[in-house]
Formats: structure tokens, C-alpha cells, sequence
């Protein structure tokens, strides 16, 4: 049981970080005088290295054995942490967010394996593993509030300093409780496609970050767009002329898979990306306080962290395709009361689409990885579960940085048609500052007598433009269920198992 303890701890620190630093974003613009874009990179760099070292970072854990690098990871991640709390620009920020990421990555990997080891019989593992995901879902529900406690108290710095601490009791405790494991016959790494994915995956983000403030068809973006296809074209060739890539390209002429794969994605890319674009709408739009914005996500925390339950029940009473496609359209309804809430206010309609939502994220949780997993070979389970991992981060990354530039451009769009701003000489530099939620700052153009009123239309014409990201997510995961429930439906049909 320590060893489940440790190695649950190592986790459920990446959930905490993940989580708190999305209610600490907008403070993060305050302080570092960061425009939207900035923001971005503190998420999107912190995801890109994580999920593109994850697959690296568990073949290297068993080769060279799973204890030895999850302290790597674990100091990787502390010293990391300091140097984010130590950071004096959003440039380093961001640069520090990566080589979190990266240890975020040798810590997870190894610690799951460790898991895996320790409990042998299909009992205690299922046990484990219940606890585990226990242990990750009350972090998630406390990570908000935690957030909003830390910010309102302590100031945003203290989000990532708070991690230190924690890192030092893992090292002190994990060498004495932890037994070494590897793999005598470790899989061996497809380097070459890991660094054309992480090259396509890097392109396509930095274009949807970029495109906003530069233009859409400006040469810069233009350049990334091409790069980052470009990158995902020869990531294509080369798996396909690998004797063993880290992705069997034959496995999506399977429909089934292709909807679970979608699924996966469309999960990640319209309900687990919430985790970092709510706080931003309540705080940005709704004027909340960190700690206020951090309980306000309670409806959606619990239903996260409720529903998986319920998505096993309803697995044992009918065909996962079924669980999935529901999940999908009720993040899809989710998403789309969301839009109402923008537009229309009141406390219950948001009350309710977060639950909402977050009933749908619930059921997916569970089901998103066991779809997956079902529909490969057993003797392709590694693959399929580092396929389901990547479809994960990739709709994170994408979903986090497509609806960020919606948002973006959205903002800017509202802010200079509003006629009651008509006139005003907003910079460039006061507008990148309210689409990353600094929204609090009176520009000297406005006199202190008409700031409540400039306030008030600023944080409408901000949720105005997040009603156009929480329509696009909405969209989705309405397409994503109508993919789901065809290619897995003829899956049933066909006898397949």
C-alpha cells in the first residue's frame, strides 16, 4: 500500500499543477504583463513536451528501471517548478512550463508501471487501480479551490512552489519503499517518429496561437501552417516504412477504432480542455475572484469526478459505443447551455451546464481508453495505449490552442465593433491583455467615473466571444458522436468483437 501511495502521489501531483495553474492564468497576465498568446505557450508548452516524451519516457523506464527514473521525473518536475515560480516573463514562463512537461512525463510513466508491477493478480490490481483513480479524481475536484485559495493568498507564484515541497517528500520516501523493476525485453524507440509528430504537433500550434495577433494568412503563420503539415506528412511516410513504428497506420482502416480513436479526442478537445478555459470565462466574464471562480467549478469537478461510476454501470447495461456517443452529446449539450449562459447570464443556467458538461467528461473518462484498448489485438495493447495517450494531449493541445484562437479573434472583434467603445483609443497591448483575462486593468483613456461602466461592457463582449468558443467545442463533440455511434454501431453490427 506505500508503494500505491508514492506512486498515486506522483500522479496526482501533475493533476494538481495541471488544474491550479488554470485558475491562476489570469494572474499569471496581470503580474507578467502577458498577451493572450503568452498565455497559450504556459499551457501548450507544458502539454506538447509532456504528451510527446510519455511513450520515450516509459520505454526508458523499462529498460534502465522504472524507480530510478521516476526520481529523475520527480526531481526533473520540482526543479521545474522553482523555476516557473521564479520566472520574470511570460518567455520564461513558458520555457520553464516545458522542462515541466518533461518531467511530468518521466514521472507519470514510471509510476504507473511501478503500480503495475507491484499488484500481480487481476483483484489486486483492479483494487489498486480503483484507488488510484479515487486518488485522481478528489485531486481534480480540490485543484480549483486549491487554485483560488493559493492566488487569492499567496499570489500566483505559489501555484508551482507549492509543488517543491511535495517533490522533496517523494525523493526522501520513494528510494526506501520503492522496489526497482524493468523490462527484460524492453520495446525499442521509434525516435524518428516521435520527433516528426512533436515537429507536426509544434507547427500547427504555433500557427493557431500566432494567427490572432499576426493574421491568419500572414507569412509567419502561413510558414507554420505548411511546417507543421509538412512534418505530419513525412511522420506518415516514415511509420509506414518502419518495421515497428511507435503508430501502426493499419490499425485506422478499422472503423471501430477510428471511432474510439475520435472519441478520445473529441473528449480532451471539448470537455477535459475546460479544465483551463472556465476559470478564464468565470474570472474574464463573470467577474469572479480566483477562489470564487475555483468553488464555482465544483458542478463541474464533481460530475468528473462522479460520472465514470456511472459510465461502468451503464457499460454493464449496454454497448460502450453507446456510453460514448451519450458522453459526447452530453458535452455537446453541455457546451451548447454554455453558450446560452454567455449570452443570457444567470447563476442556474451555468450551475447547469457545467454539470452538464462535466457528466458528459465523466463517462468518457472511463470508457474513452477502454474503446480504445477493445478494439486493437492484445498483443498491440502497448500501441493502442500509447495511441490512446497521444489522441489525449493531442486534443489538449489542439482543442486548447484552436478555441484560444476563436477567443482571441473573437474578443478583438467584439471590442471594435461595440459602438458604446467606439472612440476609445484601446492599444493593441491593453487588448492582448483583456483576451488573457486581465480584464481588471483601467486604461488611462478611461476616467475613474465611467470605469464601472467600461468594465462592465468589457466582461459582456468577453463572454460574448466565449460563447463562440463553447458553440465550437459544442460542435465538436456533436460531430464526434455521430462519428462514434456509426463507425462502432457497423463495428456491433459486423460481430466483432
Amino acid at each position: 500500500m506505500p508503494v500505491l501511495a508514492l506512486a498515486s502521489a506522483g500522479c496526482a501531483l501533475t493533476v494538481l499543477d495541471t488544474n491550479v495553474v488554470g485558475i491562476v492564468l489570469p494572474a499569471i497576465a496581470r503580474d507578467l504583463h502577458a498577451s493572450f498568446a503568452g498565455i497559450e505557450w504556459v499551457v501548450s508548452a507544458y502539454v506538447l513536451l509532456f504528451a510527446a516524451l510519455l511513450l520515450p519516457a516509459g520505454a526508458i523506464a523499462d529498460k534502465h528501471g522504472r524507480k530510478r527514473v521516476f526520481l529523475v521525473g520527480i526531481a526533473v518536475f520540482g526543479l521545474a517548478s522553482l523555476a516557473c515560480g521564479l520566472a520574470g516573463s511570460a518567455i520564461t514562463l513558458a520555457l520553464a512550463r516545458a522542462c515541466q512537461g518533461v518531467g511530468a512525463a518521466f514521472l507519470i510513466a514510471p509510476a504507473l508501471a511501478i503500480i503495475g508491477h507491484r499488484f500481480h493478480t487481476e483483484r489486486d490490481r483492479a483494487h489498486a487501480w480503483a484507488i488510484w483513480g479515487s486518488v485522481m479524481g478528489l485531486t481534480m475536484v480540490l485543484s480549483p479551490i486549491i487554485g483560488g485559495l493559493i492566488s487569492s493568498t499567496y499570489g500566483w507564484r505559489w501555484a508551482f512552489y507549492i509543488n517543491v515541497p511535495i517533490c522533496i517528500a517523494l525523493l526522501a520516501t520513494v528510494p526506501a519503499i520503492v522496489e526497482d523493476s524493468r523490462d527484460p525485453h524492453p520495446r525499442p524507440l521509434d525516435l524518428a517518429g516521435m520527433a516528426l509528430f512533436v515537429l507536426g504537433m509544434l507547427g500547427v500550434t504555433s500557427a493557431l496561437i500566432l494567427g490572432p495577433g499576426k493574421g491568419w494568412t500572414s507569412n509567419a503563420v502561413t510558414a507554420r501552417w505548411l511546417g507543421g503539415i509538412g512534418m505530419f506528412a513525412l511522420f506518415v511516410l516514415a511509420e509506414q516504412r518502419n518495421e515497428q513504428p511507435m503508430l501502426d497506420l493499419g490499425l485506422f482502416r478499422r472503423p471501430s477504432f477510428v471511432g474510439a480513436v475520435t472519441a478520445m479526442f473529441a473528449y480532451a478537445a471539448s470537455a477535459q480542455v475546460m479544465a483551463s478555459l472556465l476559470p478564464l470565462y468565470l474570472q474574464g466574464a463573470q467577474g469572479h475572484a480566483p477562489l470564487a471562480a475555483g468553488i464555482a467549478m465544483l458542478p463541474f469537478a464533481l460530475a468528473m469526478l462522479l460520472f465514470p461510476r456511472v459510465g461502468r454501470w451503464l457499460g454493464t447495461h449496454g454497448n460502450g459505443y453507446q456510453v460514448l456517443t451519450l458522453g459526447l452529446l452530453l458535452v455537446g449539450f453541455g457546451n451548447a447551455l454554455m453558450v446560452h449562459a454567455a449570452w443570457h447570464g444567470g447563476h442556474a443556467a451555468l450551475v447547469a451546464a457545467m454539470a452538464i458538461l462535466g457528466a458528459g467528461g465523466g463517462l468518457l473518462n472511463g470508457e474513452t481508453q477502454k474503446a480504445v484498448m477493445v478494439n486493437v489485438p492484445p498483443q498491440r495493447a502497448g500501441m493502442a495505449s500509447g495511441i490512446s495517450t497521444t489522441s489525449r494531449f493531442a486534443g489538449i493541445l489542439l482543442g486548447f490552442s484552436g478555441l484560444g484562437a476563436l477567443l482571441a479573434s473573437g474578443t478583438r472583434a467584439a471590442l471594435a465593433s461595440d459602438p458604446r467603445l467606439r472612440g476609445l483609443l484601446l492599444s493593441n497591448e491593453l487588448i492582448d491583455r483583456i483576451v488573457a483575462g486581465d480584464v481588471d486593468l483601467r486604461p488611462s483613456v478611461i476616467p475613474m467615473g465611467d470605469w464601472p461602466t467600461f468594465l462592465q461592457q468589457v466582461r459582456q463582449d468577453y463572454g460574448h466571444a466565449f460563447a463562440d468558443v463553447f458553440l465550437l467545442a459544442a460542435l465538436i463533440a456533436g460531430t464526434a458522436a455521430n462519428i462514434v455511434f456509426w463507425t462502432m454501431r457497423r463495428r456491433r453490427a459486423d460481430g466483432q468483437r
